[in-house]
C-alpha cells in the first residue's frame, strides 16, 4: 500500500512538472508572439523599416502608422509643474483618445507616477485597442538659450539626468525626489510594453545652435554603442547623437529597444528657404540624416513640428508654391512636407505637432486661411482634419495633433504684454490668446453651460442671485441690464423697450473701468459724460458688432506706435478724452527691414474686436463657439472677453494702466469694477436715447458699479469635447479603416 502511495505521489509530481513546463513554454510562446527579439536579446515591439514603422503582433511584423495627440500636463488654475491631472482623468482621456482613432499619445516630459499606472491599467483592460506612448524628454531649454552652449557641463548634466529619470519612470524602477516644476514620487508601473518611441529635446533656438557649433568645432563626430554620427555632422548634432545613445543604452539595460528621435521644427530644419524674410528662421540646420543607428534594431527616425502659418516663409517663400491642392491653389504646407520627406529619403518622418486653435485671437496668418486662431470649433476641426489628410497623402510616417486639451497658463507673443501680472495667466482664460485654445478637449469657463448665448433670458432667471447683478431697472435706453461673469467673459443681458432692429438703430454699451477715457465722441452725438469710457460695445448690424477702444487707452497703438514706432499715430489721440474710439486690433506681423532682415517686412494687424452673432448652445445645429451676442424680441444678450474690456487679470481685478508702456509690458492697476453705460442711437434721425438731456454731462460716476470677488484658490471650469474632436475623429478612422476600427 505504501509503495502504491509513493507511486501516486511520484506520478502526480511528474504530471505537475509537465504541466508547469507546458505552462512555461506556452507563456514563452505567447510572449514571443507579442515581442520580437533583437540580436542582442532586447525585446522589440516596434521598429523602423525603411521609411515606415512596423509593429510586432501575433508573431509577425505589420505596418504601423502612429497617429494621435500631444498631451499637456496642466489644467485651468494650475501650471504644468504642479502636475494636477489625476489618474481617473488620465483613464477617461485615454478612452476618448482611442475612441477618436488615436493609437499613440505623446508627452513632452515626465508625468507623475499615476500617469504610467493609468496607461498600464488602461491597456490591460483594452488589449484590443492599445494606446502607445511617445515619451518626450524636456531639455534645459531656458539654460540653453541663456548660455548658448549645449556642451556646458551644467546643461549636459541636467539633460542626462532628465533622460535617466524618464527611462526610470517609463520602466517603473525609479523614485524621483520633489523638485520645483517637475513630477516626483515612486514609479513602480512598467509602461515599457506600451512604449512606441523616445522623443528627446525641445524646439531648438537657432542662435544657440550656431554658437554651440562655433565654440566646439573640434567635437564634430560621435560614435556611440547604438547611435553615431555620419560625415558632415555638426557639433550640435554630435551632442544630440550622444544623448540619443545614452537613451538607448539606458533602455537596453531594461531589456527593451524602441525607436528614438530628437525634436525639430521648421526654424532649424535642413532645408533652405530663400523667401524667408528673417535671418533667424533660416539661420542654421539640425539635420537628422547626419545621425544613424548602429546596432539599435528598433531604429531611428526624424520628427518635426510643422504648422502651416509659421515661420513667415509659408507666406512669402515663392518656391513653396509649386504644389497645388485639390482646388488647384498653391499649397505651401503640402510643398514643404514633400520636400521634407524627400530630404529624409530612406528614414521615417513624423509630423509630431500640427494643428490650429479655436481662439478669438489670431497670432499668424496663412495664404489658405489656416491661421493661428480666429477659428470656431467646427472650423478648427476642418483645418486639423485637412492637415492630417495632407500628411497622410504626402506619405509621411506619422501625425500627432497639437493638442489634446486647452491650457490656460500659456502665453502668446502678441497678447502676453496685455496679461499682467504674467504669473497669473493660469487663473483665467484669455480667448484672444490662441496658445491657450489648441485643444480638441475644451477647458471652458464655469458659466459656459449655465449662460447660453441665445437671446433668451430663461437661463438668467435660473441663475442664483449671488451670481448676477441688475445694474439698471427701468432705464431710458434699456428696461433692464443684468451682468454676470466667469473666468473668460463678462455677460450682459439687456431687456429693451421694444424689439431690437439693427437696421434702424445702433445699440451702444460703454464700459468705464478706470478713471480717464472718452467723455465725448462721435458715437455719443452731442452728449458728454462726466466720467470717460475705456471701451465701447457697438451692435449696428444684423450679423455682427464690434468693440472699440478709446484711442488714448488703445494698447495696440501705444505699444506698436508709441513704443516701437511701427505704425503711425497722432499725438492728440494719446491725450485724455481724445473723442476717438478705435477698432481693437492684434498684431500678426512686425515691421522689419534690412539690415536686420533679408527683405523688408510690412507691419500687419487684424481686427480683434469683432462680435459675431450666433448661439453658444452646443446642441444647436448653428452652434458657434465664437458667438458673442444674440437677440430675440426685446432681449439681447452678449459675452465680452475680459481682455477686450481692458482687463489684464480679472482674477485680481487688474486692468491695463493708462500709463505709456515702460519697456515691453504695460503697467496694471486695480479696477474698482465696471460701470456700463447703454444708449441707443437711431440711424435715420438725430439724437440719442439713454443719456439724459440738457446741457449738463451725463453722470456716469453715479451709475452702479459691477463688482466681483477676486479668485485664485478655486478656479472653476468645465471640460467638454469640442466640435473639432468629432471632425478629427472621422479623419483618423478614415485612415485606419473600418476593419481596424472593429
Amino acid at each position: 500500500m505504501a509503495a502504491r502511495t509513493r507511486l501516486w505521489i511520484v506520478g502526480g509530481a511528474l504530471i505537475l512538472c509537465a504541466l508547469a513546463a507546458a505552462a512555461f513554454w506556452l507563456f514563452h510562446w505567447l510572449d514571443r508572439m507579442k515581442w520580437a527579439e533583437a540580436a542582442d536579446g532586447a525585446r522589440l515591439k516596434f521598429r523602423v523599416q525603411g521609411e515606415r514603422f512596423e509593429r510586432y503582433e501575433k508573431g509577425e511584423w505589420q505596418p504601423f502608422f502612429p497617429q494621435g495627440v500631444n498631451l499637456g500636463a496642466s489644467l485651468p488654475g494650475h501650471y504644468p509643474g504642479e502636475m494636477p491631472i489625476d489618474k481617473d482623468t488620465y483613464l477617461r482621456w485615454f478612452s476618448l483618445m482611442t475612441e477618436m482613432g488615436s493609437n499613440v499619445v505623446r508627452v513632452y516630459t515626465i508625468h507623475p507616477p499615476h500617469f504610467y499606472e493609468a496607461l498600464v491599467e488602461y491597456n490591460k483592460r483594452n488589449p484590443g485597442r492599445p494606446l502607445y506612448l511617445i515619451q518626450g524628454v524636456w531639455s534645459p531649454e531656458e539654460m540653453l538659450i541663456e548660455k548658448r552652449d549645449a556642451f556646458d557641463p551644467e546643461i549636459v548634466a541636467q539633460f542626462r539626468k532628465e533622460i535617466a529619470d524618464a527611462v526610470g519612470a517609463v520602466y517603473g524602477d525609479v523614485t524621483l525626489e520633489p523638485s520645483p516644476g517637475k513630477a516626483s514620487g515612486t514609479y513602480a508601473a512598467n509602461a515599457g510594453p506600451y512604449l512606441f518611441a523616445w522623443h528627446i529635446g525641445t524646439e531648438w533656438d537657432p542662435q544657440m545652435v550656431v554658437d554651440t557649433n562655433k565654440r566646439h568645432q573640434d567635437r564634430a563626430g560621435y560614435a556611440g554603442e547604438y547611435i553615431r554620427t555620419r560625415d558632415g555632422a555638426s557639433p550640435f548634432e554630435s551632442w544630440l547623437a550622444e544623448l540619443l545613445d545614452l537613451t538607448a543604452r539606458l533602455e537596453r539595460q531594461r531589456g527593451y529597444a524602441h525607436p528614438v528621435a530628437f525634436t525639430n521644427w521648421v526654424t532649424t530644419d535642413p532645408l533652405h528657404h530663400p523667401g524667408e524674410p528673417t535671418f533667424e528662421e533660416d539661420m542654421v540646420s539640425v539635420d537628422a540624416t547626419h545621425l544613424e543607428p548602429g546596432g539599435w534594431e528598433a531604429g531611428y527616425f526624424a520628427s518635426f513640428h510643422v504648422y502651416p502659418y509659421y515661420p513667415d516663409l509659408f507666406r512669402f517663400d515663392q518656391t513653396l508654391r509649386e504644389v497645388v491642392n485639390e482646388d488647384g491653389q498653391p499649397d505651401p504646407y503640402r510643398t514643404y512636407l514633400r520636400r521634407l520627406k524627400r530630404h529624409h529619403e530612406g528614414m521615417p518622418v513624423i509630423v509630431a505637432e500640427f494643428g490650429v486653435p479655436s481662439s478669438w485671437g489670431i497670432g499668424h496668418t496663412e495664404l489658405l486661411g489656416r491661421n493661428q486662431g480666429g477659428h470656431n470649433e467646427r472650423e478648427q476641426g476642418e483645418v486639423v482634419a485637412s492637415l492630417f489628410r495632407t500628411i497622410v497623402e504626402e506619405d509621411l510616417a506619422g501625425a500627432i495633433v497639437f493638442a489634446w486639451q486647452d491650457e490656460w497658463f500659456k502665453k502668446t507673443w502678441n497678447t502676453m504684454r496685455y496679461e499682467v501680472p504674467e504669473d497669473r495667466r493660469a487663473y483665467w482664460l484669455n480667448v484672444l490668446s490662441n496658445e491657450q485654445m489648441f485643444g480638441l478637449i475644451g477647458m471652458y469657463p464655469s458659466k459656459e453651460e449655465t449662460l447660453i448665448i441665445d437671446g433668451a433670458r430663461d437661463d438668467w432667471e435660473r441663475l442664483d442671485e449671488s451670481e448676477k447683478t441688475r445694474l439698471i431697472a427701468d432705464g431710458d435706453a434699456v428696461k433692464e441690464l443684468w451682468v454676470a461673469h466667469d473666468e473668460a467673459y463678462v455677460y450682459l443681458l439687456a431687456e429693451l423697450h421694444r424689439p431690437f432692429d439693427p437696421a434702424a438703430e445702433t445699440l451702444y454699451i460703454g464700459a468705464d473701468i478706470l478713471p480717464g477715457g472718452n467723455r465725448h465722441a462721435e458715437e455719443l452725438a452731442d452728449r458728454t459724460l462726466d466720467e470717460g469710457l475705456e471701451t465701447l460695445i457697438v451692435i449696428d448690424d444684423d450679423e455682427a458688432g464690434d468693440i472699440r477702444i478709446a484711442s488714448n487707452y488703445d494698447v495696440h497703438t501705444r505699444m506698436y506706435g508709441y513704443v516701437y514706432g511701427m505704425i503711425p499715430f497722432r499725438e492728440e489721440e494719446l491725450r485724455d478724452d481724445s473723442g476717438v474710439f478705435k477698432p481693437w486690433k492684434l498684431t500678426v506681423g512686425l515691421k522689419m527691414e534690412p539690415p536686420y532682415t533679408r527683405v523688408e517686412h510690412p507691419f500687419e494687424d487684424v481686427p480683434a474686436g469683432i462680435l459675431r452673432r450666433g448661439t453658444t448652445d452646443p446642441a444647436d445645429p448653428d452652434y458657434d463657439s465664437m458667438a458673442a451676442w444674440e437677440a430675440s424680441g426685446t432681449v439681447i444678450e452678449m459675452r465680452i472677453p475680459w481682455n477686450l474690456l481692458g482687463y489684464s487679470d480679472p482674477s485680481s481685478r487688474q486692468a491695463i494702466s493708462y500709463q505709456l508702456p515702460k519697456g515691453k509690458y504695460f503697467e496694471s492697476e486695480t479696477s474698482e469694477g465696471i460701470r456700463f453705460v447703454p444708449w441707443i442711437r437711431p440711424k435715420h434721425r438725430s439724437g440719442v436715447i439713454g443719456l439724459g438731456s440738457g446741457p449738463e454731462a451725463y453722470a456716469v460716476s453715479e451709475l452702479p458699479v459691477y463688482r466681483w470677488k477676486e479668485w485664485e484658490e478655486q478656479v472653476n471650469y468645465i471640460e467638454r469635447i469640442k466640435q473639432s474632436y468629432n471632425i478629427v475623429k472621422q479623419a483618423f478612422w478614415e485612415r485606419r479603416g473600418a476593419s481596424d476600427r472593429r
